[in-house]
């Protein structure tokens, strides 16, 4: 499966657009390299997001075409959440 199509099913990303952009600014790293939207994921890749003040990886465990909302975290599992600290400007 593609990678922005995964992440829009899982829900981790709400749209596959916001999916493909985050990708093409080189913020998505799948086992350690940076990665494309069209990327195929595969069961026990790890995926490493950066958003703006939180980096969050993943470990897929299943890979199904549609799910209902509940259903959608069956899919990951959270290896590790990190928060950035906003940087002060003074």
């Amino acid at each position: 499966m593609r990678l922005d199509k995964f992440l829009k099913v899982s829900r981790i990303i709400k749209r596959r657009t916001v999916a493909k952009e985050v990708a093409d600014k080189e913020r998505i790293f799948i086992n350690q390299k940076v990665a494309k939207s069209s990327s195929l994921v595969k069961v026990g890749d790890e995926l490493t997001i950066e958003f703006g003040t939180k980096t969050l990886k993943v470990r897929i465990d299943k890979i199904v075409d549609t799910t209902k909302k509940d259903e959608a975290s069956q899919m990951y599992t959270v290896l590790e959440e990190v928060y950035k600290e906003k940087e002060s400007l003074f």
